[in-house]
């Protein structure tokens, strides 16, 4: 099972970032060494909420904690989310480049939050660009949503050829393989929301019943999985496992009408998914 450093939030009610990623990524038998970049009371999404960010050194030198227990080549992959500032993406950088160095094999997701569709960019000044001009260079994997293509490419995506293209655009950025979540083209049928991954040249698209809930944390549970799969297969099973997994765990949230997404009583969904989405070449 593989062993992955994972860089994000943390709340201590409900789940986003870390508390999103890491019980799916264990409760599948990966070994999750977490460093979180803030210690909230919940996720921002209530509009009110309590905490510390913590800054960019604690990163380092948590990372360099690890490095000094001689771990670094054990780990086969880097997953960061949402930064909180420029400074703490290039406190990730650095780290994946530590992970790099030690082990060349390990690969580094990354989820390049930076807004969405009617929200518009939300992330602070400076994130966007880190994250197109020093993060996706040197990043193996990313997993933006649709808005965050576009943004990252320059490009507007509405068709299935139009996405492909921006696709490709990313991958001679830097990372070799692409997921694309919240897609909805022209040829996405009403009620569905699609997603999109490339790999060498070669493309794969599912779409999954779209759910009646608003929550958090969806996004980065997506981003571990795919990671998770990618690292034991290929793009096309990565993206079958995780949106299956996914839409199972936001089906039972839903049931529930739960305003936060049920990680642990959902977990089976991680494990052996309820209902499961092939990925189609395209």
């Amino acid at each position: 099972m593989p062993s992955i450093l994972s860089i994000q939030s943390w709340v201590a009610y409900g789940h986003v970032g870390n508390a999103s990623a890491i019980f799916p990524l264990q409760r599948l038998g990966a070994e999750v060494w977490g460093i979180h970049t803030v210690q909230f009371s919940n996720h921002t999404g209530y509009g009110a909420w309590r905490g510390q960010v913590f800054g960019a050194e604690l990163i380092r030198d948590c990372v360099e904690g690890i490095e000094e227990r001689g771990a670094l080549p054990r780990c086969d992959a880097v997953l960061s989310g949402y930064m909180g500032s420029a400074e703490i993406g290039a406190a990730i950088l650095d780290s994946a480049r530590r992970v790099k160095a030690a082990n060349p094999a390990a690969l580094w997701c990354c989820d390049p939050v930076i807004g969405d569709v009617g929200r518009g960019v939300f992330v602070r000044p400076g994130i966007p660009e880190f994250l197109r001009d020093a993060a996706l260079p040197e990043a193996d994997i990313i997993t933006p949503n649709q808005f965050e293509l576009e943004w990252l490419t320059g490009r507007s995506v509405t068709t299935l050829a139009e996405a492909k293209a921006a696709i490709a655009a990313l991958q001679a950025m830097g990372p070799r393989c692409v997921l694309v979540t919240s897609l909805r083209l022209a040829d996405t049928p009403e009620g569905e929301i699609g997603m999109l991954a490339g790999e060498g040249g070669r493309f794969w698209r599912l779409a999954t019943p779209m759910l009646p809930l608003s929550v958090n944390g969806a996004g980065d549970a997506i981003a571990a999985l795919f990671l998770f799969h990618r690292l034991a297969g290929d793009a096309a099973g990565a993206l079958s496992s995780a949106a299956s997994s996914v839409f199972g765990l936001l089906r039972r949230t839903a049931e529930a009408g739960s305003r936060e997404i049920l990680t642990v009583a959902a977990q089976e969904e991680f494990v052996s998914p309820t209902r499961r989405f092939a990925a189609e070449p395209c």
